[in-house]
């Protein structure tokens, strides 16, 4: 994947693989701002795709690459590092999505991440934030999408409570007014199925507060075109307007028949799903007028890689919140983190450690390679896995949440398990090799002391790894002696020597 095109240093990039549309927006940063300077969306309908089995099928899939080969043309005059794809509902269902995705990295030629409802929501916001943040009082996001609902209260740019809801423009459309039937009996079937989903959520909305409402995306897009084409809410969207358009559509009889000021034919098979939805909402959260914005995720994910380019990113800070929830000690980490640092620097080359992602994936897994230890000492390399794979991690896609889970289980006991086949091939050889360095770095500061480890080099060559140390330090400190004979005989089953001298 790649391209010896000339790039434009300034450009970022995201694409928004949803549920209904594929969406991409390239932007250029000027002065702290993003001015966009290219959009693309294709209805590609992975949701509508997905079979009973929750397999995506051919047809959708087909779609889906030729949509991601034409993006990806596009993208060959921004640099990789500031692109970032990510899928969202309809991919977090498929059981087919890895296999998936393989076929459309290739097309796209960038890699593409699967996100969490709670880290699509937060994304969201990020993006709709920056079109509201004068605001110092909470407001209510909407995003309606083609698989799933995410409802955001917030404060300025911070989301203080993100909720995904399982309904989607596409899959209500499909489940209620599949055979094109809009009827009074199929609306009410609707509203009430969306009610009942959104109750968990509901309470915990209501419970937050907020002064003002904003929606965002397609279907609240769609919604909002219609209401203000035939006049029936002057500013915003209203319950009031919301029912005009139902009784339109009800009046219309069927999906093959609707005629509707403002609304496009492409968007007719999945707006009754969407309008039953909103109604849903506006009921059950007593939404008064809700204001449309064109932001949506994709700007989110072009805001947060500004962000990261600047070294101001929010995996950091939630390594952090993580560190001080759990009581990890963070001088030890400290230790682990620079030795761990240490040997990959002096091994990046013949490991094919240099990239980005093996530095932060070995960092972040140091960092908190203790959260176990808050529940069991027993064990706690298991602990901490679980908790890192099964936590809200905001601004960690699914695919680094799990690598990062495998690094912290895998920092001691046995590497020979069968956990790492849950990787692609490619993954699991870098992390495996991450792994070791974080065990040698564990293990080399056992004593938990100030004392600095006196280790001067380390290299690999193929399947050896040799560590030397200044004359006599071994020699003084048997207990690591020991650690290091038995760590040879763990390498050694997962066909790695290890030389120490």
């Amino acid at each position: 994947m790649g391209s010896t095109a000339k790039r434009t240093p300034s450009l970022l990039a995201a694409v928004d693989l949803g549920s209904n549309s594929f969406h991409m927006v390239i932007a250029r940063e000027v002065r702290g701002e993003l001015q966009v300077v290219d959009r693309l969306k294709e209805r590609v309908q992975l949701a509508a795709g997905l079979t009973e089995e929750g397999m995506l099928d051919e047809a959708s899939q087909e779609r889906a690459f030729a949509t991601l080969e034409r993006f990806g043309q596009r993208l060959r005059g921004v640099a990789p590092e500031r692109i970032r794809a990510v899928g969202t509902s309809a991919l977090r269902q498929a059981r087919n999505a890895r296999l998936f995705l393989r076929e459309a990295e290739e097309r796209l030629g960038h890699r593409i991440e699967i996100v969490s409802g709670q880290e699509e929501a937060r994304l969201i916001h990020a993006g709709v934030a920056h079109t509201i943040a004068s605001s110092r009082t909470r407001h209510l996001v909407i995003d309606i999408g083609g698989g799933s609902t995410e409802c955001i209260v917030g404060r300025g740019f911070e989301a203080e409570l993100c909720e995904s809801i399982s309904m989607g423009c596409v899959s209500f459309s499909l489940r209620f007014f599949g055979d094109g039937e809009l009827s009074a009996g199929r609306f009410d079937k609707a509203v009430l199925a969306a009610k009942r989903e959104m109750l968990a959520a509901r309470h915990r909305l209501l419970e937050q507060g907020w002064r003002s409402e904003v929606g965002s995306s397609g279907s609240i897009g769609a919604i909002d075109e219609v209401v203000r084409a035939n006049g029936w809410a002057t500013s915003g969207i209203t319950l009031a307007s919301l029912q005009k358009v139902r009784a339109a559509l009800e009046a219309a009889g069927r999906t093959d028949r609707l005629s509707m000021k403002g609304l496009k034919s492409d968007r007719h098979p999945i707006f009754a799903g969407g309008v039953a939805i909103l109604i849903a909402l506006f009921e059950s959260l007593g939404i008064k007028r809700l204001q449309y914005t064109q932001a949506a995720m994709r700007e989110g994910l072009l805001y947060e890689q500004m962000g990261r380019l600047r070294h101001d990113d929010i995996r950091d800070f939630t390594i952090r919140r993580m560190s001080e929830q759990y009581h990890v000690d963070e001088v030890q980490a400290g230790r682990v983190e620079a030795l761990a640092g240490f040997l990959r620097a002096q091994v990046e080359g013949a490991w094919s450690l240099e990239s980005e992602e093996a530095s932060e994936l070995l960092a972040w897994s140091a960092r908190l390679h203790e959260v176990g230890l808050s529940i069991s000492h027993s064990g706690y390399h298991k602990h901490g896995g679980y908790l890192v794979e099964h936590s809200e991690m905001p601004g960690f896609s699914r695919d680094e949440q799990g690598a990062l889970a495998q690094l912290i289980r895998s920092h001691r006991k046995s590497l020979a398990d069968k956990s790492f086949e849950a990787h692609s091939r490619d993954e699991a050889e870098l992390l495996r090799r991450l792994a070791v360095l974080l065990r040698l770095a564990v293990l080399l500061h056992r004593e938990r002391a100030e004392e600095p480890v006196v280790l001067a080099g380390a290299r690999a060559r193929g399947k050896t790894l040799t560590l030397t140390f200044q004359a006599g330090w071994l020699a003084a400190h048997p207990l690591t002696l020991a650690d290091l004979e038995g760590e040879r005989e763990e390498l050694r089953a997962i066909g790695l020597k290890l030389v120490f001298a």
